[in-house]
């Protein structure tokens, strides 16, 4: 049993190390860029290495959750699968849709759909993971402070 989460936990750190990775390419300098540094933020936005720090530690959390989480299904459980690709593409899509395109209203489309499917995964499997629930906290947490800046984006500029 143990042998198997760590391979499945294995198996969500690489895919989430690939989001992270993807996101970067898409985000065209992200928070160095001249369109970025000129926008009107938040005043809680946080120093720019927060924002590496905090995605580090949530993808690791997150592949500890979902090794938990998986264990409770066969492995490959369609519905579980359609949720966490849906997760991956809403947080890759952000990225690209914020930074690269400048579209912040669809990015906070994007933003609010992730934290919903966040906030899903953990209330819907709260009784299943029991205090693996833990692990999704940092993700949670960072999704409402992420969507609190686009939102402020979004009107501020």
């Amino acid at each position: 049993m143990e042998n198997n989460k760590l391979v499945r936990f294995t198996i969500f750190l690489c895919i989430n190390i690939l989001a992270l990775g993807v996101g970067v390419l898409l985000m065209d300098n992200g928070q160095t860029s001249p369109w970025y540094a000129s926008l009107n933020k938040a005043p809680w936005t946080p120093e720019g290495w927060v924002f590496g720090a905090a995605w580090t530690t949530i993808m690791i959390s997150f592949a500890v959750y979902m090794a938990a989480l998986s264990l409770n299904f066969p492995f490959g459980f369609k519905p579980l699968m359609k949720l966490y690709a849906l997760q991956w593409f809403l947080n890759v899509s952000w990225n690209y849709l914020f930074f690269n395109q400048h579209q912040t209203l669809i990015a906070l489309i994007f933003i609010v759909s992730l934290w919903l499917l966040i906030g899903y995964f953990t209330f819907n499997y709260i009784k299943t993971v029991k205090y693996y629930t833990l692990f999704i906290a940092p993700y949670l947490i960072w999704m409402t402070i992420a969507t609190s800046l686009n939102v402020y984006i979004v009107f501020n500029n």
